[in-house]
């Protein structure tokens, strides 16, 4: 079986809790907690593909060892 590939989107901006991507839970940004669960999975056999509008939120997820894929925000 070939591994699997995680596409985590993640928009920067939020009507409802701007920011909730980056925002800390347990002093880690929730955005991370997504990319770990992914590095602990049992498919896990290449980096986590994050596609955001936001630099800050690639930033964050390069840190934790995802991929980080810029996309217009027309398209967020």
């Amino acid at each position: 079986m070939p591994g699997a590939v995680a596409y985590i989107p993640a928009r920067g901006g939020s009507i409802r809790l701007p920011g909730k991507n980056i925002r800390p839970l347990n002093g880690k940004p929730l955005i991370e907690y997504t990319i770990e669960a992914w590095s602990q999975s049992r498919y896990c056999k290449s980096p986590a593909i994050v596609s955001s509008d936001s630099d800050e939120i690639g930033f964050i997820a390069r840190k934790a060892g995802a991929i980080y894929q810029k996309r217009p925000t027309y398209l967020s």
